[in-house]
């Protein structure tokens, strides 16, 4: 047990998503992440503090549909990550977790994707390609998981 927790005060954990309900699900996992070193990432300001998780790094939200913008918000959840050192880097979406789960991934860190639960039909386009980046792939539907991932442990909402 005390060996345990001493692995987990040496994780450092980097938690990445979007605002809004990708955020909300996020906040619902961070008594997960008790005993660990977190950091959070979100592309809105305020949302640490008023979540109660303090401050909070800031990066552009950004999607497919803005290619100039992802460029920028590669950048700058690069170095947020970079900024970050995580042993683990996790998202509940959208692009920008994505991103940080990518360059989680080529520094090293372990990487959990969990896809949002709004996406009940299929998974979220940034879900698709996370399961070629994720060490865990994890849908909140368990119509949408299958033997080659993404994998079901039930809904966070």
């Amino acid at each position: 047990m005390a060996k345990d927790m001493d692995e987990r005060r040496l994780t450092r954990v980097l938690a990445v998503s979007s605002s809004g309900g990708h955020w909300e699900q996020l906040m619902l996992l961070r008594d997960s992440f008790q005993g660990c070193d977190v950091q959070y990432a979100a592309t809105m300001e305020g949302l640490g503090e008023r979540s109660g998780v303090g401050a909070t790094r800031i990066v552009p939200d950004f999607n497919a549909n803005k290619p100039m913008r992802v460029l920028t918000g590669l950048m700058a959840v690069a170095k947020v990550v970079r900024d970050a050192k995580p042993n683990v880097v996790i998202s509940t979406g959208a692009a920008p977790g994505l991103i940080a789960l990518l360059v989680g991934k080529m520094i090293g860190a372990r990487t959990i994707w969990i896809d949002s639960v709004a996406n009940s039909e299929r998974l979220s386009l940034s879900g698709r390609m996370a399961g070629r980046i994720a060490d865990l792939w994890v849908t909140q539907w368990e119509h949408l998981a299958n033997r080659n991932g993404p994998v079901y442990y039930g809904a966070v909402l």
